[in-house]
């Protein structure tokens, strides 16, 4: 990924492959995340009152939630920034013809190949996959979990990768941005002479998460690329898969803040999220253009700045605690208005859903 396209952003007093904490144990991180939310679910009288922060989206988006349903929330004015898409279901036997139906329903919102098949309800990128013509797309569907939502988007080809989280109290005239999280896919230029495991081990990043890029690879990993050919290592931006995650709430200006308000004013009754979207440039990401929307995540949203290498500690929490502590006070003020959160039992369901559903779905890329 080019300078010219991400632009350069300063770099901090410390230089580290990885932050300390990136490849902690999940229960290990978050064990003070979760007594935080306990703690503000005893002071609201809810553990459940993020729910009503997007009160449209299904348990407000702390699970469970359906892609597609976001993103059809999209009003007129929004929608030109969202890549187009496509809802699809496979069918209820395994013989059906799910490859006729995907292909009708990308023909009726004009998606060409290549295009991104994604589950309708998934999280980390589990399931997602580019799908460049009719026998992948074929093969993805034969894999994919029976009378099963799914997504089909268009491939942004954008170089740029971004997490822009945006908070609007209900009531508010502006929403604000509050983190930008840029994003690096682990990329590696062949030299014509050394493979692409050796040349994941000659970078001081790449060599501190090739535990996790090694096994996805595979026998990839033995191929010699030539000079000066890119070799991006996954497609999937997620720290947790070998990207490079940044703080760029630097490149916040007033022109992208009131772009992303303009954008999220007309998704309806999304106040707390995190917007994934793919940019042309820096430049034009700082003008407020030149992008195309991915997803938009709901109450469940981590503000992934907390990811980058100099991060530290202290301040990842600080910024969990924030973003959370917002949610819970738009809850409240939407229970005010006589919203009943979703119930524990319900969520309890739908995170059971979503769990099973991740374990049955395709590799992703």
């Amino acid at each position: 990924m080019s300078e010219a396209v991400l632009g350069a952003l300063p770099r901090g007093p410390r230089r580290s492959p990885v932050s300390f904490f990136e490849f902690w144990p999940g229960w290990l991180f978050y064990t003070p995340v979760v007594l935080f939310w306990v703690l503000k679910s005893i002071r609201y009288g809810s553990a459940t009152l993020p729910s009503l922060a997007n009160p449209r989206i299904a348990a407000g988006g702390i699970c469970g939630e359906s892609k597609n349903e976001i993103l059809d929330l999209a009003g007129p004015v929004a929608r030109p920034w969202v890549a187009d898409y496509a809802a699809v279901s496979t069918l209820g036997h395994a013989d059906s013809p799910d490859l006729p139906v995907a292909l009708m329903a990308m023909a009726r919102t004009g998606l060409k190949f290549p295009v991104v098949a994604k589950p309708d309800m998934s999280c980390n990128g589990v399931g997602v996959r580019v799908v460049r013509d009719e026998a992948e797309l074929a093969a993805y569907l034969v894999a994919y979990p029976r009378a099963t939502a799914l997504q089909l988007q268009a491939l942004v080809t954008y170089e740029g990768e971004a997490g822009i989280f945006y908070i609007r109290h209900p009531g508010e005239a502006r929403g604000r941005i509050t983190s930008v999280t840029l994003k690096y896919p682990p990329v590696v230029t062949g030299d014509g002479r050394r493979s692409v495991k050796a040349l994941i081990a000659a970078d001081e990043r790449l060599n501190a998460v090739s535990h996790v890029l090694l096994p996805k690879l595979g026998a990839k990993a033995g191929r010699v690329p030539a000079l000066g050919e890119q070799v991006t290592l996954v497609f999937v931006g997620n720290h947790c898969r070998g990207s490079t995650f940044k703080d760029g709430l630097s490149i916040v200006t007033p022109a992208l803040e009131a772009r992303i308000d303009e954008i999220m004013r007309d998704v309806k009754d999304v106040y707390f999220s995190r917007i994934d979207l793919r940019y042309e440039s820096l430049e034009a990401l700082r003008d407020g253009r030149g992008f195309k929307i991915i997803e938009f995540n709901g109450a469940a949203s981590e503000a992934t700045n907390i990811w980058d290498p100099e991060m530290t500690i202290g301040k990842a929490y600080r910024e969990q605690f924030f973003h959370y502590g917002e949610s819970f006070k738009i809850g409240a003020f939407m229970r005010a208005r006589g919203l009943k959160p979703v119930g524990l039992l319900a969520l309890a369901g739908l995170w059971r859903q979503q769990k099973r559903l991740m374990a049955a779905y395709p590799a992703n890329d």
